[in-house]
This record gives structure tokens, sequence and C-alpha cells, in this order.
């Protein structure tokens, strides 16, 4: 896999996800389970990347066989320019900006086909944490914004946020993962049905080796204590986004420190936790900052160590 990510310009995980999604090139297997890509998968792997750099969906494409993607790579390509390895990415951080232009273009013509082709572009582009902290977050923020200024409607809101959830949906069922990797579970508390965040989260933890269970949103505290007693989990993340102020929440948090125990570590973030920091000093939980910070707890949590 390091030597095709290498070739290819293509992460590891977008190459598993292009696999199992969509059937784009089916590598063959060691006995330990490892994959083994031929030159011509390869080269396959290649042109679909170069072909979604140009603007087309992978969903509609990975099925082409590969001298007809050669053909349309070339076509679109300039007539003195040959189909070659797939230059640098440039720096995420000036790379996210514009994809995040054209996806709030793509949201506010309602135009869900051209928001998807852009995450896939996104997604081969740049690092999963920029990803996922410099586009998705950004994005999801920004379309809140906009719908509370007046600017978009609901309707643009639940267009981009069905968009997003599927696709990072498909970024945490990912196979591979050890049976004896670490156990998270992710979810939000019941009243919270915001839930983007959490996807973002256990897209995170999936990509750095845990083994995820998402449980969906709005979850009451004993089905969570419950799914934790079921899958040996050590560690729970929460989302909380909005409301930032209901009173059942605090009691409902209370509660499930006591369903689990003191073993098990939970983590909780979003944007409406500022609301709930005293209960959440009370439980002993973990709030991180943002996903670069999550990711720093959860790899002292791997060492076995108590994040500080």
């Amino acid at each position: 896999m390091k030597v095709v990510t290498r070739r290819t310009g293509l992460s590891p995980h977008v190459i598993r996800m292009w696999e199992k999604r969509y059937g784009a090139v089916t590598p063959a297997r060691t006995e330990t389970r490892r994959r083994l890509y031929t030159e011509a998968e390869i080269a396959r792997l290649v042109l679909l990347r170069q072909a979604t750099l140009l603007g087309h969906s992978i969903g509609r494409i990975a099925a082409l066989p590969t001298a007809q993607l050669r053909d349309l790579v070339n076509e679109e390509a300039a007539p003195t320019t040959p189909v070659s390895p797939p230059p640098l990415a440039p720096p995420d951080t000036a790379t996210a900006q514009s994809f995040l232009d054209a996806c709030l273009d793509a949201a506010h013509r309602l135009d869900g086909v051209a928001l998807e082709t852009t995450l896939m572009r996104a997604r081969v582009g740049l690092s999963h944490t920029a990803f996922l902290e410099n586009l998705i977050v950004q994005l999801m923020q920004a379309i809140g914004d906009l719908w509370y200024q007046g600017a978009l409607r609901i309707m643009h809101e639940h267009l981009t946020s069905a968009v997003v959830r599927t696709l990072l949906g498909s970024l945490i069922m990912m196979p591979g993962v050890a049976a004896t990797a670490p156990h998270l579970l992710v979810t939000t508390p019941v009243g919270q049905v915001h839930e983007i965040g959490a996807l973002c989260a256990a897209s995170m933890a999936s990509v750095d080796g845990w083994r995820v269970t998402y449980l969906g949103p709005n979850l009451p505290g004993e089905d969570i204590a419950a799914a934790v007693r079921q899958d040996h989990a050590s560690a729970i993340g929460l989302s909380i986004v909005y409301p930032p102020d209901d009173p059942y929440l605090h009691q409902e948090l209370a509660q499930l420190r006591r369903y689990l125990g003191a073993e098990v570590t939970v983590l909780v973030g979003g944007r409406g936790i500022s609301g709930y920091q005293e209960v959440l000093d009370s439980i002993g939980a973990i709030r991180p900052r943002d996903l670069q910070e999550l990711r720093r707890y959860l790899e002292a949590l791997r060492a076995g160590h108590t994040p500080a």
C-alpha cells in the first residue's frame, strides 16, 4: 500500500474506499490479508485520480474500462501533454479554501452532484485531517451561519448535510482494522441531533487505526452504556452542538457516567459544550478543542496513557 500511495498520489483511505464502494480495482490478497497490486491496477488508479481532478465523479467513472479512462483523460488534457503521474498536491490550507468555495457554490445551487464531486476531489487532494478540519467542519459552520443570516434556506442545509453524511459514513466502516485494535463508540447524546461533528471524529479515529462503531445521533445514556458493555469499548466520543443549554442534558451526562463506571474514557467535543462545563468536569470528560487534539488524546489512550 505504501508503494501504491506514493506512485498514485492517493491516500490509503481513498484507495480502500474506491475499492470497497466503487469496485475501482480488486487487488489480490496475501495469506495475511495484505493487498497486492499489479502494475495495471496502479496505472488504473492514476487514471482515476486524474479523471476526478478533471471534474469527473468517481461514482460515474469507476467502472469504465482502463482504455476508456485513458481516452477520457487524454481528450481533456492538452494535446501535447501525455498522461503521467499526478503532480504533488498544493498546500492543504490553500487548497481547502478553493474546495470550500466550490462546495458553498454547489450548495447554493442545490447541485448535489457537484457537491459530491467536489468533496471527492478534495478527499484526494487534501490530507485526511485537512479534509475534515479545513473543509468539512468549515463547510457546515458556513452553511449554518448563512442560514442564520437568511442567505440560505433550510433546504440548502439539508442537502449539504445529506451529501456530507453519506461521504463521511463511507469513511468509517472500512475493512482491515485488526480485531485487537482499541474500540471507540461515537454518538451524540439524547436531544443532540446534529451529527456531522461526530462523524468527523469517528472518521479520524478510524483512519488512526481505532475500531470505530458509529451509533448515529440522539442516543440515550443507557443505550450508550449498553453498547459499551456489549462491544467492550474502551472509550466513547460524544458531540454536542445544539442546543447549548438543554437542562435535561446535564442529568443525562451525569447518569451516563454512572452507567459506564470510571474505567471508560469519555471524550466530548462540539460547538455547544461551553454550556455544560460543570457537568463535564464532574464526569471527568476529556474535551479536545479540535480534531488535531482529539488525535493526540487517542494516541495517548492507545499507548496506555491517561491524556492530560
